[in-house]
């Protein structure tokens, strides 16, 4: 992938120059660099990245009641999280004797 030095838009292969649709400036292409360039052929897709447990290896807990309808445990670990683009936080409890996890809303 190659762009304008004229205008940064993106350029496109046109035998062997580099064409700019939106300005029509021509470079000559260099085989040399385009070697070097990624391509979507070398990478792989891993997946989905892993989603850390914002709770795991927690060691406060605070009395907060278990929502689970089976556990009777007043206890729970917690862990505080900014909300995605905004300043309000979040917490998060995981349930000291069941492991059922919930948040404060």
């Amino acid at each position: 992938m190659n762009f304008c030095d004229e205008c940064g838009s993106m350029m496109h292969t046109e035998g062997d120059t580099w064409a700019c649709r939106s300005c029509e400036n021509e470079e000559p292409r260099d085989s040399r660099a385009e070697a070097s360039m990624a391509t979507q052929d070398e990478q792989r897709d891993d997946g989905a990245p892993a989603v850390a447990d914002a709770t795991q290896g927690s060691t406060e807990t605070m009395q907060e009641p278990c929502p689970a309808d089976d556990c009777d445990s007043d206890r729970a670990y917690y862990e505080m999280l900014p909300k995605p683009g905004g300043s309000y936080e979040v917490r998060l409890f995981t349930c000291v004797e069941c492991g059922h996890k919930w948040r404060e809303s």
